[in-house]
């Protein structure tokens, strides 16, 4: 076997201590590359030593793909991880802060750094976004108003009721978002969240309407008789409730 170049990285030893990788970092004499760092970051045995080896080699650090790895590294001490976010794009900080092997006040640090940069982001981004965030982010986008966010964020496997439930409740939301949400397969069967439509003055008549079959007494009750709500919707309420028009002339 030819011997190794010079110049050429050494190789991360798979059976290594942590004692052995932190003198490989510490002992580095300009072997070490990026490519490698990284193998080593992965490497079952590498711990918070390692790690600060790495990180007082400040000439390592202008790599970009070496700060996003210590910043996800579980092992990477906090302080080092927290100073790394900044510098992060969008797309991993929202990665990291998926990532259930990371300490909470991590991942909502980075979810802080992406909502600071929401006005920032094209309609595109915010899409793809939407798709993909966890709660903390999904909080903020779900007032961006713009449909085609929504209905990225309606498909978004990590939106739950209860975020939801404001957008479709208040009378800020849009006409258009609230027949978005009520025409959603998975949402608009809800009836939380069909309530919710039923009774905000904000809401499509026509999609108001269709919404009603199926409720409770009650709730139909406290439709029909609610004078902020459009008439075709009261009257539509009454009926379900046997009623006839009467209901409506109320003042």
């Amino acid at each position: 076997m030819e011997p190794r170049s010079p110049r050429e990285p050494p190789v991360v030893p798979e059976g290594a201590s942590a004692e052995e990788l932190r003198r490989l970092v510490e002992e580095d004499r300009g072997e070490l590359d990026i490519p490698t760092l990284r193998l080593l970051l992965r490497h079952p045995y590498t711990d918070g030593e390692v790690i600060e080896a790495i990180v007082r080699r400040p000439r390592w650090l202008s790599a970009y793909e070496l700060r996003r790895d210590l910043a996800r590294h579980p092992k990477t001490p906090p302080v080092h991880a927290l100073r790394f976010l900044g510098g992060l794009y969008w797309r991993d900080l929202v990665e990291l802060s998926l990532d259930p092997r990371l300490k909470p006040t991590l991942r909502r640090r980075a979810e802080e750094h992406v909502v600071e940069r929401l006005s920032g982001l094209s309609l595109g981004e915010k899409m793809a976004l939407a798709r993909r965030a966890g709660h903390g982010i999904l909080h903020r986008l779900r007032h961006d108003g713009h449909r085609r966010v929504i209905g990225a964020l309606l498909e978004n496997p990590r939106l739950t009721q209860g975020v939801l439930m404001p957008l479709a409740s208040h009378e800020s939301t849009p006409p258009e978002i609230l027949r978005q949400i009520a025409e959603n397969p998975r949402w608009g069967v809800l009836y939380a969240v069909r309530l919710a439509l039923s009774r905000n003055p904000r809401t499509p008549p026509v999609v108001a309407c269709g919404l009603l079959s199926g409720l409770r007494k009650g709730d139909l009750r406290a439709v029909a008789d609610n004078p902020r709500l459009d008439t075709q919707v009261r009257r539509r309420a009454a009926l379900l409730l046997g009623d006839g028009a009467s209901r409506t002339r109320r003042p």
